[in-house]
């Protein structure tokens, strides 16, 4: 039985995640980086941790620092919320060696379905119909161009891991690939640790 769990998120989604566990009697533990020492789901929870500095690569992504932190507070499980680490499998393999609960799908799942590429592999060939575009990583710029030219404008670019509408960018011509390449792979690297695209 969940008695104590952590939210490994921050905001909005963390605040529901507590609320909700809250009125299941659960006891909630938060994290926070530097930037979110007064927000609101950190005043809500019941307990809460500093994980280190505003940059996401260095405190909601950093699992070793969140699983040192659930050994501390001495919790049974882990809600993820969304982006961040919610479709990191490592993190599930981590929690999962530390008899942490994962409150989300199995690590399996996660690498079947987590990276965009793979999943949309997997789908074509159980014949669910996909979305019309380009299956594989993009290279680099040139080639984000190449793969826009041939479907044809309007495309989205869009990342590899991740969700919750992170590292997506929509491009209605070849002059605004560039940015939206960069942009999308600059935000996915901070919100998921993987640049891919």
């Amino acid at each position: 039985m969940i008695k104590t769990i952590l939210i490994a998120n921050r905001g909005e989604i963390a605040c529901r995640i507590i609320k909700t566990a809250k009125k299941l009697k659960m006891k909630t533990v938060s994290i926070y980086s530097d930037s979110d020492i007064n927000a609101e789901h950190v005043h809500i929870s019941d307990e809460s941790y500093h994980l280190g500095p505003s940059e996401a690569t260095h405190s909601y992504l950093n699992i070793s620092k969140i699983i040192e932190i659930c050994k501390k507070a001495k919790v049974d499980a882990v809600h993820p919320g969304y982006g961040f680490l919610s479709e990191n499998p490592n993190f599930v393999r981590e929690l999962s060696k530390n008899k942490i609960i994962f409150i989300g799908p199995s690590e399996k799942a996660i690498i079947s379905m987590g990276d965009k590429i793979k999943s949309k592999t997997i789908a074509e060939k159980a014949r669910v119909n996909v979305v019309p575009g380009f299956i594989g990583e993009i290279n680099d710029i040139k080639h984000a161009k190449e793969i826009a030219k041939k479907i044809g404008f309007p495309v989205i670019i869009k990342a590899s891991a991740g969700g919750g509408g992170k590292g997506m960018r929509i491009v209605n011509s070849e002059e605004e690939v560039e940015e939206a390449f960069l942009r999308a792979s600059s935000e996915a690297k901070n919100s998921f640790g993987d640049e891919r695209l």
